[in-house]
């Protein structure tokens, strides 16, 4: 009797523990961030906020799904700073399937507290790339990836020396890896199809958070997502040659207008905020300076057709030299992160600003050839009604008023219709009109 009642005993407090364990893992959450697109500044701020806000909450952990063609090498060694002093555990999760952690995406997985990879991902070539069109020296660039190595083998350390050498190829030589090749290599922690599946897996295991190590409890775990808020995705938008050209071209234009035509303050500010936002995104991205030049070469050349109408071939140079010059602008380098800008959308945007500046050009020139609507000057070619002889002089009706008026052709009688040739101070020079008509006759 006594050996059932501790039997009963143990098991009910077996029950217990577990129905306890799993209440807490039940009450456990995992805050998830999403990067998809290049790593810059305005990403770093992102998980910034979001690591923070795990932390505040007391999450078992934050994973990020990651999928990035590079980016940013100062914002990439802030996020891996972060992850270094990260108040919860920090899991890289290489994904969608198809995806990639290229570049700077792979240091920031190696320095993950847990990472793992969708099927069918890759990660690696991380080699550095000089932005700006300009010829890098070598020794300068052998120091960078020297760099690069020593800080990817700190944080690669923890999963070996084969994660470690492979860490130097992919930064020296662009080595890639499969997800099953990093697997092997220990560059990565597991395999997972989905979510679920990976907070299952990394359930029991131990992550280290700073100097020590904490057991993971993630399987069942709430998910509480963290998206961007709308002004990082406005700022991680920036971050593509497609909008920062857009803009600056918008920013360039608007300038433009407000200098031609001054008085309102509409789009000198809607310029200054266009170019304001083009400068963000080119800080980050790679820049060619002399596609800039030439992008600005082609605004004065539009300008100067303004100001000197009818040389049309300044507006044909015009559309030519901003092609030219947007071609380049985001060209370098070769395998940026931020890709290129479109070809038809520079070509459509060179055509559609060159007819823009040709229908002014055109506006001015017809204005040009306008005769005078007031003044003085308009009564040149007007038509009036002789009221006092003109022997030599007498007086006019014109334009539905009297004139002293001089007879240029010999004495005209009242009554004979006059047209107006000149116009000295207040005096006009007429002559007889040979069709005889009336076109302003007094009450």
């Amino acid at each position: 009797m006594i050996k059932k009642t501790y039997i009963l005993a143990a098991t009910l407090c077996l029950l217990a523990a577990l129905t306890a364990n799993a209440t807490a893992q039940a009450g456990q959450t995992v805050h998830v961030l999403m990067v998809d697109g290049a790593i810059s500044s305005a990403t770093a701020d992102y998980l910034d906020r979001g690591i923070g806000l795990a932390g505040r909450e007391g999450a078992e952990a934050v994973v990020i799904l990651l999928n990035t063609p590079g980016g940013d090498a100062a914002a990439m060694l802030e996020i891996m700073e972060m992850f270094e002093n990260a108040p919860a555990p920090v899991i890289v999760y290489v994904w969608p399937r198809g995806g990639m952690a290229a570049s700077a995406g792979t240091l920031i997985t190696l320095a993950a507290s847990g990472a793992a990879m969708a099927p069918h991902t890759t990660i690696g070539a991380a080699h550095p790339v000089a932005g700006g069109g300009a010829e890098v020296d070598t020794a300068v660039l052998e120091k960078l990836t020297n760099a690069m190595v020593e800080h990817a083998g700190v944080f690669a350390a923890r999963r070996g020396q084969a994660a470690v050498d492979w860490a130097e190829r992919a930064i020296r030589a662009s080595e890639t890896a499969s997800e099953q090749e990093a697997l092997e290599l220990g560059v990565i922690d597991l395999i997972a199809d989905d979510l679920d599946d990976l907070l299952a897996q990394f359930d029991g295991r131990a992550a280290p958070l700073g100097a020590d190590e904490v057991m993971l409890h993630t399987a069942g775990a709430t998910v509480i997502e963290s998206p961007m808020s709308p002004v990082e995705q406005i700022l991680s938008a920036l971050i593509n040659p497609n909008v920062a050209f857009l803009l600056l071209i918008v920013g360039i234009q608007l300038i433009f207008i407000e200098l031609y035509a001054p008085g309102g303050w509409v789009a000198g500010f809607l310029g200054a905020l266009c170019l304001t936002l083009a400068a963000y995104a080119m800080r980050i991205m790679p820049l060619n300076w002399l596609g800039l030049a030439l992008v600005g070469v082609s605004f004065v050349l539009f300008f100067l057709d303004l100001k000197t109408p009818g040389i049309e071939a300044l507006t044909f140079a015009g559309i030519g030299t901003l092609i030219a010059g947007a071609l380049v602008l985001f060209n370098t380098p070769v395998g940026s992160p931020y890709g290129k800008v479109s070809v038809p959308l520079v070509v459509g945007t060179g055509l559609v600003l060159g007819a823009a500046f040709a229908l002014i050009v055109a506006q001015g020139l017809r204005a040009q050839r306008l005769k005078p609507a007031t003044g003085v000057e308009s009564l040149i070619g007007r038509q009036g009604v002789v009221r006092v002889p003109l022997d030599p002089s007498g007086t006019a009706w014109v334009a539905s008023e009297i004139w002293t008026a001089v007879a240029d052709d010999g004495p005209i009688a009242v009554g004979e219709q006059i047209e107006v040739v000149s116009v000295e101070g207040l005096r006009l020079r007429v002559r007889r009109c040979s069709d005889g008509g009336i076109e302003n006759m007094a009450a």
